[in-house]
């Protein structure tokens, strides 16, 4: 059990019931919709796989449309924003795969110098999209996506699609990224933005105006704040020998983690540790929400970070979920 104040994570590591024949080697990202129904968004085949929240399986979508699964969204209205940082796109869908609306050109990334390799070589903000990384949908229906990889910028859509703003440039300073990852928008209006290779949160207003930032993450990937106002990241681990841009040179491996803050920063809950693949710790969360009973999902691309390099076993956990329990 993990506490969290007043209550505990109960953790099962082995939620998702895969049926025969159907199979991934990570889970990029994870959404549920208003009925607790979770969506996970794999690769191997790139793919949406629909469960109910006791894991059982319930269908799939989205076999030949997807290049690169990333991001996964489940707006108020029960719309699916999926972030494809393979062909620089973000498609729209009803919860059964009907595409609605694509923002982005398939396939024809924006010019910012970006080499295909390395973040580093980005030498300026573009347009929408050089290898996109996940959006988050404001009250008011607003759209924002994180343009990551090959990109350093944010930028605003109105819910029907059209551009409004965009803001940010590589760079270590207030407002500039190296790749913005994961992306939220606070009850009041703040964006909350994971700029992931800078090793913290950036909060802007709405129309992109810097605010604030927190530093006591490392590499986030992903945020989400839930109904008591939690703040949610999900955490990369470092090697020995990475190189950090603000805190250069790793010495010691530090495992992938869950961090939990309230919103003005003091650090809730925080767990993980390196022993990676034992039920609660983490290969490489990548993804989590949580649904209306305050239950947390978390994803891993557990492939990408250790699987292909032989550090962990072919059974090692891809997606867990965590089951709010009263202490």
């Amino acid at each position: 059990m993990i506490a969290v104040r007043e209550w505990a994570y109960e953790v099962n590591d082995r939620w998702e019931q895969l049926p025969a024949g159907l199979s991934h080697l990570e889970v990029t990202d994870v959404a549920v919709d208003s009925r607790d129904r979770v969506y996970l968004f794999t690769r191997q085949d790139f793919r949406v796989l629909v469960y109910e929240s006791d894991g059982s399986y319930v269908g799939k979508w989205g076999d030949g449309v997807f290049t690169n699964s990333h991001g996964i969204t489940i707006g108020p209205d029960d719309t699916v924003y999926c972030v494809d940082n393979g062909d620089h796109s973000v498609r729209k869908f009803t919860l059964d795969g009907e595409l609605l609306m694509t923002l982005g050109a398939p396939g024809q990334p924006s010019d910012t110098g970006y080499d295909g390799r390395d973040v580093e070589t980005v030498e300026r903000g573009g347009p929408p999209f050089n290898r996109c990384t996940n959006l988050a949908v404001a009250a008011n229906g607003d759209l924002y996506v994180a343009d990551g990889y090959g990109n350093a910028r944010v930028h605003h859509f109105s819910a029907e699609g059209k551009l409004l703003r965009s803001w940010g440039e590589p760079g270590v300073g207030p407002g500039q990224f190296y790749l913005p990852h994961g992306i939220w928008v606070a009850p009041d209006g703040r964006v909350l933005v994971a700029d992931r290779e800078n090793d913290r949160l950036q909060f802007f207003s709405p129309d992109g105006e810097y605010l604030d930032e927190w530093t006591d993450v490392q590499r986030p990937c992903a945020i989400k704040i839930d109904r008591e106002g939690l703040v949610y990241v999900a955490e990369l681990g470092v090697r020995p020998g990475r190189k950090s841009f603000v805190h250069g040179v790793a010495a010691e491996e530090r495992p992938g983690r869950v961090s939990i803050f309230d919103l003005s920063g003091t650090l809730v809950a925080r767990w993980g540790d390196l022993d990676v693949c034992a039920p609660g710790n983490f290969v490489a969360p990548h993804g989590l929400c949580l649904d209306s009973r305050g239950d947390l999902y978390v994803a891993e691309v557990t492939w990408t970070i250790a699987g292909r390099h032989g550090l962990v076993p072919p059974d090692c956990h891809q997606i867990q979920k965590f089951t709010r329990k009263a202490r």
